[in-house]
């Protein structure tokens, strides 16, 4: 019997590199040229996993965090009233995240537009009235 080494070939590895060259090469001029896009969906997707995470503290505690209270009532429980009885251990998020321009992401109940407002500014980071806001009344979840 012939002793069969195990493992690669050169030329397999270098099949699999130049594979991998092409496929960057289509994949990532395409990925690189909608960065705007990829901040609005990370952003997007950033407010959904907050609403819920949210909702979650309202369905144990009964209420919502308050503005003052913030979304770091998600993260570290509330001492200010209404002080939530039944406050997951833990919290709700490990932490909070920025949004992809580098900002807190805001938070108001009662809110403009719902029960809660979860938003960010932005890439101007203005202020509400700006177009480029993004919040939970404006998040199609599709």
């Amino acid at each position: 019997m012939k002793n069969k080494s195990l493992g690669f070939t050169l030329v397999e590895v270098m099949v699999v590199v130049v594979i991998l060259g092409i496929l960057a090469a289509v994949v990532v001029p395409k990925v690189m040229s909608r960065p705007d896009q990829a901040r609005l969906v990370k952003a997007k997707q950033d407010i959904m996993s907050i609403e819920n995470a949210v909702e979650l503290y309202r369905l144990d505690n009964g209420v919502y965090p308050t503005t003052d209270q913030g979304l770091q009532a998600l993260v570290l429980k509330p001492t200010s009233d209404p002080v939530p009885r039944q406050w997951k251990a833990g919290g709700y998020v490990k932490r909070l995240p920025l949004d992809p321009w580098g900002r807190e992401y805001q938070y108001l109940q009662p809110g403009q537009h719902g029960e809660i407002d979860i938003y960010s500014l932005g890439k101007s980071g203005d202020s509400m009235s700006d177009t480029n806001v993004i919040g939970n009344w404006n998040n199609d979840r599709s």
